[in-house]
């Protein structure tokens, strides 16, 4: 059940990016010939209007083929009124980018839904304190709630780290304890750590753990909109650090995943809930749009560079070298889907 969930929001996810593309190169007068989720043989077709609209039995992605524009073949090209090559190129860059714009309003739409479905949020009570800590120095004891942090309101278990790491020097803790408020100071421990993407960070902590007391937390309309805003903004920035530290090598290419790891999280997503669904299928539709934006021929970013040569130097790239870096394009890009499996497939053997 879980991996046919995970194959439906797969399909949602391309079919919304690729619902981008077909909106805008229809508003710019643009016929598509063919709308397809997924590869391969065609399951179920229907003609509406002058579009084929199919279901693929590869469901692993997904295209919108437009009259004048044929990746496989770079050279098929056609210059009548509905063509994509008739269009100017600033038209083509607003069609190339609807797709991955489209893929980060379904992950604003999710986040937005998230937040008035409710958040989960833990309170700031403590429930243990570590053996020779600076919290058990000062006098921090089980079930005591932290009210502010150098004089920062503290709401939820979350801000409590934020606020020790952005001080660099002693801090001053108020708690709450039997409804009285008492003031501690304490000095931080400095620890080695590790992020999200494995590298080496110091950290400053007092050495308490949260108590699992939690709330829900609802948004409403303006501060869920805010909410939203905000959560995709956060896993956009971290998508591009993530691509970013991988070409530099500060991440090895042994982390990249697969298709197979991206089902395999959506399916363990569903089974934990609606929340995490979401949650997750948001991360994976902000990954489609950023990396849909990489300057890869065979992707939209590669289609806009080729549109921004066209908009500064005012003529088109020549056909020949159009043809050579898109098959340049499609190997990078094979490679990287190889890398992917390779590393799923090793993950798999690893766990059994």
């Amino acid at each position: 059940m879980g991996i046919l969930v995970a194959l439906l929001v797969l399909s949602v996810l391309i079919f919304f990016h690729e619902l981008g593309h077909f909106t805008a190169a229809r508003f710019f007068g643009v016929q598509v010939d063919v709308f397809s989720i997924g590869f391969g043989k065609k399951l179920y077709s229907r003609m509406i209007g002058k579009t084929e609209w199919s279901i693929s039995a590869i469901p692993l992605g997904g295209y919108v083929k437009m009259k004048g524009q044929d990746d496989s073949d770079p050279t098929k090209v056609s210059y009548d009124e509905d063509s994509y090559n008739a269009k100017k190129p600033w038209q083509r860059i607003v069609i190339l980018l609807a797709g991955p714009f489209a893929n980060f309003l379904m992950a604003f739409i999710l986040y937005f839904a998230i937040a008035n479905l409710g958040v989960p949020k833990l309170l700031p009570y403590v429930g243990s304190v570590g053996k020779d800590s600076p919290a058990l120095s000062a006098g921090i004891k089980k079930d005591d709630k932290l009210v502010k942090v150098n004089g920062i309101n503290i709401k939820y278990w979350e801000d409590i780290g934020k606020s020790i790491n952005a001080s660099k020097n002693d801090i001053t803790l108020i708690i709450e304890r039997n409804s009285t408020l008492i003031t501690l100071q304490l000095h931080p421990k400095v620890i080695d750590d590790k992020n999200i993407f494995g590298e080496k960070i110091t950290r400053r902590i007092i050495g308490i753990s949260p108590s699992g007391k939690q709330t829900t937390v609802y948004f409403g309309l303006w501060a869920g909109l805010d909410y939203a805003w905000d959560e995709t903004k956060k896993a956009s920035l971290l998508i591009v650090q993530s691509v970013q530290k991988l070409i530099t090598g500060d991440v090895s290419t042994d982390k990249l995943g697969g298709i197979i790891t991206i089902v395999d999280v959506t399916a363990e997503a569903s089974s934990a809930g609606i929340l995490a669904l979401f949650f997750f299928t948001a991360l994976i539709s902000v990954n489609l749009g950023v990396l849909n934006l990489l300057p890869i021929p065979a992707l939209d970013g590669g289609h806009i560079m080729f549109n921004l040569y066209e908009m500064i130097t005012g003529k088109t790239a020549s056909e020949k070298v159009m043809m050579y870096i898109t098959m340049v394009g499609w190997a990078l890009l094979l490679a990287l889907m190889m890398l992917g499996l390779y590393n799923d497939i090793n993950r798999i053997w690893g766990t059994h």
